[in-house]
């Protein structure tokens, strides 16, 4: 019964009483004229009420700010450095945002437990965190635990200890963020994006795995000593306190605090462009294109910003701007559509984006560019323009509401040079700006001729039609050029890949299933060989019992295919099993996978399989017996036996390199695995027998590495 449709049930029981209810009730007239026909005329513009601030710049060159408000009993402090992502050293992508978070993971007095236990038993909260020009550290608490936060932050700042531990485990973490941030195309365009409008300025660049893994203890010690220093950076403090208390506390906590980051080199130039150009990354299969374009624009301090902030908003700053409402409302070819405009420590840039389905791609790139034509060249309606103006100028105090907002907001304006009057007079400024102001702007900041276009998508389905927009450039998601040919899918397998005999040899494997660095379960693994049989044996438990299981594989020992496979699965108290049987190009039995739900899935199987086949409980065993080569890849089929489905997976081999788990430092291939429901990596040692040493899942926090 569709709800829609009829009401029954508790649903009428309900509504019948209120109904009878209500007809008791005489009926009421409302005259029209009780409503208004148009809207009240909007009030004058009433001050922001921004808190005054003191400067003060103190012996050992940090500059210090404090903005007295008592409105709340709470206090905010902001510490500062220009220690940001562009100073990363060449091929250390990533070392600014390791530092920040391993500031707070211990110091001579504390360990990082303590340090969380100490701010938080008074409810407050400490944080460290790296921007593109900026390292942050930030403390929050009760005004009347003022003494604490300063005493916190001067520890974390002066004596922050950098754990060995800590190093690999924040490694860890952020290699895993970075799989997933990789495995996302809006992501991905991004950082094309920047590659691109950026070359190699520093604002240009993004860590990789190889930066990550290239960082080391060292490095991290020597960035935080040489740019963690006093002069040039800044210090705000916000809340329910005094200039004379604040002073005071600041003398004690950084006492003896001196000396100023080390001279940096003037960064190369964004490159120029001759002309707009699309660069195409090419995902195959991907259902969606994710668009971004834009070019570089403008110094923090230069003055058009107001004007293009109203431009900007107008063409794609919300839900009520023109990108979203023709590409979304008018056209349904997205979820939304918006344009930003940003602002660096250096040049800055705009951009619009938007993701789109595959088969409207070109239409909507050419529609997102007739908008910036557009708002280039005529000047915006009062209506739109007094909206636009409305929502800036009517949202800007909601930014600065607490002691929070109100430090981060002054931070911000000090650290870019805006001047000591930009908070005071943003929202004036921004209503000064006129239509003709904003059209200005917009053809200056959007340079049609020039723009760069990053559209990440199924290449071969849409470069064609890009092609008659604009000149194109095909790259794979690694960045390595492909011509039209190398568009075509990869050929499915045409058999079985042969297997290495060798790495056949009996062996056990011990492995920890990690959960952010905290071990969460076990899994054992065994070869055991015979004259006429191999077996592969997997017993894992997660979960204090939760989730058990126990997986026979067997195989044939002379080319290693699957002859049967049985598995017993036990979660939450639900056991459910599996019998397959492989021969003759088939696979047949029962098949069970308890669900999410508590239910048990369960499957008659009966299934023609392609040749080489392999079952997917074979991963482990039959990926280290691969010809593994660097360079090289494998497409197989593989059998899903809690699916019934038969899938393709394709196994990339990188470069061996050094990879350390609780076993040990191993010489290892690192595989990347694409065609399963999430796709993962998987480290396999060069010496034989081959030896799994490390599991990673894309987008999932768990990690399996070896133990012994």
């Amino acid at each position: 019964m569709k709800a829609d449709r009829r009401i029954g049930g508790w649903a009428a029981r309900v509504l019948v009483p209120a109904t009878v209810l209500l007809s008791g009730y005489p009926a009421i007239r409302l005259s029209a004229q009780a409503f208004p026909t148009k809207p009240p005329k909007p009030t004058p513009l009433s001050p922001a009420r921004f808190p005054p601030f003191q400067e003060v710049a103190l012996p050992n060159g940090l500059q210090l700010v404090i903005i007295e408000h008592h409105e709340q009993p709470v206090v905010s402090v902001t510490l500062s450095f220009r220690a940001g992502g562009s100073y990363d050293p060449a091929g250390k992508e990533g070392l600014s945002a390791l530092v920040a978070e391993l500031l707070t993971k211990g110091t001579e007095r504390r360990t990082a437990e303590q340090l969380a236990a100490t701010i938080e038993g008074v409810g407050g909260s400490l944080s460290a965190s790296s921007g593109d020009d900026f390292l942050t550290v930030s403390a929050d608490a009760l005004s009347d635990q003022v003494d604490l936060v300063f005493d916190v932050l001067g520890d974390v700042v002066l004596h922050a200890t950098f754990p060995a531990s800590e190093v690999e485990l924040a490694r860890t973490r952020a290699l895993s963020a970075l799989a997933l941030e990789l495995s996302r195309p809006a992501s991905l365009a991004s950082r094309f994006f920047a590659s691109e409008v950026y070359g190699r300025n520093p604002y240009g660049r993004s860590a990789t795995r190889e930066s990550y893994t290239a960082v080391t203890r060292d490095d991290v010690t020597a960035f935080a000593g040489q740019r963690l220093r006093p002069a040039g950076a800044l210090l705000v403090v916000a809340g329910d306190v005094t200039a004379p208390q604040v002073q005071a506390l600041v003398e004690q906590a950084f006492a003896g605090w001196r000396g100023a980051p080390p001279a940096t080199a003037s960064p190369p130039p964004a490159p120029g462009k001759r002309a707009t150009d699309i660069l195409l990354i090419h995902r195959p299969g991907s259902a969606q294109s994710n668009i971004v374009l834009g070019n570089t624009t403008m110094r923090p301090g230069d003055p058009i910003y107001y004007a293009g902030r109203i431009a900007t908003q107008a063409l794609g700053g919300g839900a009520d701007a023109r990108l979203f409402l023709i590409l979304r409302e008018q056209k349904g070819w997205t979820y939304g559509a918006y344009a930003s405009l940003h602002r660096y420590r250096g040049l800055g840039y705009w951009q619009a984006t938007a993701e789109v389905r595959t088969e409207v791609t070109d239409s909507a790139l050419s529609e997102m560019l007739r908008q910036v034509d557009r708002i280039r060249t005529a000047t915006i309606p009062d209506s739109e323009l007094a909206a636009v103006k409305g929502f800036l100028v009517g949202s800007f105090p909601l930014t600065i509401e607490t002691p929070s907002q109100i430090a981060s907001q002054v931070a911000n304006a000090k650290l870019l040079g805006l001047g000591d009057d930009y908070l005071r007079l943003y929202r004036e400024r921004l209503s000064a700006v006129t239509a003709l102001q904003a059209r200005a702007a917009a053809a200056r900041l959007y340079r049609r001729s020039e723009l760069t276009i990053v559209v990440v998508g199924d290449a071969a389905r849409i470069g064609a039609r890009l092609q008659a927009i604009a000149p194109v450039r095909i790259v794979d998601v690694d960045g390595k050029p492909l011509t039209p040919a190398d568009l075509a899918p990869p050929p499915a397998p045409a058999g079985p890949v042969a297997l290495d005999a060798a790495q056949f040899a009996p062996h056990t494997d011990s492995s920890s299933v990690m959960l952010q660095g905290k071990a969460v379960g076990y899994t054992v693994s065994d070869v055991r060989r015979s004259r006429d049989s191999l077996l592969y044996v997997e017993r894992s438990s997660l979960g204090s019992g939760t989730f058990e299981q126990r997986t026979t594989v067997l195989l044939d020992p002379a080319d290693g295919s699957v002859r049967q496979v049985d598995q017993v699965t036990t979660q939450q108290g639900q056991k459910a099993e599996t019998h397959l049987s492989y021969a003759g190009g088939r696979v047949k039995g029962q098949s069970a996978a308890p669900q999410q739900d508590g239910s048990i899935k369960r499957y008659d199987i009966d299934t023609v399989l392609p040749p080489g086949t392999v079952d997917e409980n074979a991963v482990p065993f039959v990926v280290p017996a691969l010809p593994l080569a660097a360079g090289k890849a494998f497409t197989l089929s593989f059998f899903t036996p809690s699916e019934n489905a038969q899938k393709t997976l394709t196994f990339k081999v990188g470069a061996p390199e050094n990879v350390t788990v609780a076993a040990g430092t191993f010489q290892a291939y690192r595989i990347a695995v694409t065609g399963s429901r999430v796709p993962f990596t998987m480290y396999v040692t060069t010496e034989t027998p081959r030896r799994v040493v490390k599991t990673e899942f894309v987008g999932q926090p768990f990690i399996v590495e070896l133990v012994k």
